[in-house]
């Protein structure tokens, strides 16, 4: 079974599991999601929206954070884990885009990532989610999930999301790794994937090379 094949199904197969999923962060604005993202690195979505449900609150603006004293965001931010790092990007990012985007979140992938703390995969997130491009967040899921299926070999996200950009739909890849994100929580694990339980398992690789 070709790459193309593989990706088809599982296409196919998540649509069926996960039609309607979004995003797992909490956002009304689209900088709330770029600094959620930001402070997801090494922290679960469910505790990164336990902190921004009063962060936001706190710092309504773009301007609120960049005018934040950094001892006190640092302090807010700290149940996300690395508060230092995290709480300087915060604050380094809103004041970068009000100086070089007039307040408003860039669209396009050189901009986003020119701006402190942001990579490849929250940059993505970014462009997918708030404006709609085609993107491919791959993170520690969707690598995973399509390693275990045989779409790409490598492991390293940027070698990743370059081998799932020529297999995914572009209309549909950004859905695709929301989708990848359930079913890693779901179905399958890091450890102790649930095999017997997986729909896809019928065209996995992992799973057809280990059952016996």
């Amino acid at each position: 079974m070709t790459r193309k094949e593989i990706t088809r199904l599982a296409c196919e197969e998540l649509e069926k599991l996960y039609p309607d999923i979004d995003c797992t962060l909490d956002y009304s604005k689209p900088y709330e999601l770029m600094f959620a993202a930001r402070l997801a690195a090494q922290c679960t979505d469910a505790r990164v929206n336990i902190v921004t449900k009063t962060l936001f609150v706190k710092y309504p603006s773009i301007q609120a954070f960049a005018d934040a004293d950094l001892a006190e965001l640092e302090q807010d931010v700290k149940p996300c884990g690395f508060y230092h790092t995290k709480a300087k990007s915060l604050k380094e990012m809103a004041q970068k885009l009000i100086d070089d985007f007039g307040g408003e979140v860039p669209d396009t992938m050189e901009e986003l990532l020119s701006l402190p703390g942001i990579g490849r995969k929250t940059a993505n997130l970014m462009l997918g989610d708030v404006f709609g491009k085609p993107a491919v967040v791959t993170d520690t899921h969707c690598i995973r999930i399509t390693g275990r299926l045989g779409m790409t070999s490598n492991k390293e996200p940027a070698k990743v999301e370059k081998d799932l950009v020529k297999l995914l739909p572009p209309d549909i890849s950004n859905h695709f790794c929301h989708q990848t994100v359930q079913f890693g929580r779901d179905i399958c694990r890091a450890r102790s994937p649930k095999c017997g339980e997986c729909t896809l398992n019928y065209f996995c690789k992992y799973y057809n090379s280990n059952k016996k």
